[in-house]
């Protein structure tokens, strides 16, 4: 599978949602592919922090629903996050896991998973997520996508995709400081709640 072909499909699916995804090409495929999501949505910069963030927000927003578009290498960082998810038991966060067996972003060394023995979707359900599953088919991933999202417990996709970025895409033209902005005030809006006001100085 192409991942901008299955961002495109769960991008159709999300209306209200609030999604954290992962530092790297993934991001202008994202803003592309679903770009009525955009001030929805926000990067984390870090390896090992994508489906945290989106962990804290499910926690802190528990009538919403949370979307974590993570990578193979972000979950190897911090495999922790999925026994916290076992033990925790969101109701209203949906994990996309897009596996593509290597580091994009630095070159493309492999990941664990890239040896066929490191299967996420078992850790997971090691650790107390059931509905754990891996997918290798448009269809199979929109299907756990709708599934996934009215779930009422935690709900793990590993998405297996090709490496690389979709070739000509248009890429985003803001930084993580705008961004960060543009995600809160997005949440501010449509919560009616001030989560940053005013600066002192202003």
């Amino acid at each position: 599978m192409k991942r901008y072909d299955c961002m495109e499909r769960l991008g159709a699916l999300l209306k209200d949602e609030l999604v954290i995804l992962s530092l790297g090409g993934s991001v202008d495929e994202w803003y592309n592919a679903a770009p009525h999501m955009r001030a929805a949505s926000l990067f984390q910069q870090q390896l090992g922090c994508v489906t945290p963030q989106a962990f804290g927000l499910a926690v802190g927003l528990p009538h919403r629903r949370i979307v974590s578009l993570d990578t193979d290498g972000g979950m190897m960082f911090n495999l922790g996050i999925l026994a916290t998810l076992g033990n925790e038991q969101p109701p209203n966060l949906l994990t996309v896991v897009w596996d593509n067996q290597c580091y994009q972003s630095i070159g493309g060394p492999p990941t664990h998973t890239a040896k066929g023995r490191v299967d996420i979707a078992a850790i997971a359900r090691g650790a107390g997520i059931e509905h754990a599953h891996t997918v290798r088919s448009l269809e199979d991933f929109e299907a756990h996508c709708r599934k996934g999202l009215a779930a009422k417990q935690p709900y793990v996709i590993v998405a297996k995709v090709e490496a690389g970025v979709r070739h000509g895409i248009r890429r985003k033209h803001s930084d993580g400081r705008e961004d960060k902005y543009i995600f809160v005030r997005h949440v501010e809006a449509t919560e009616g709640i001030v989560i940053m006001g005013p600066s002192e100085h202003n």
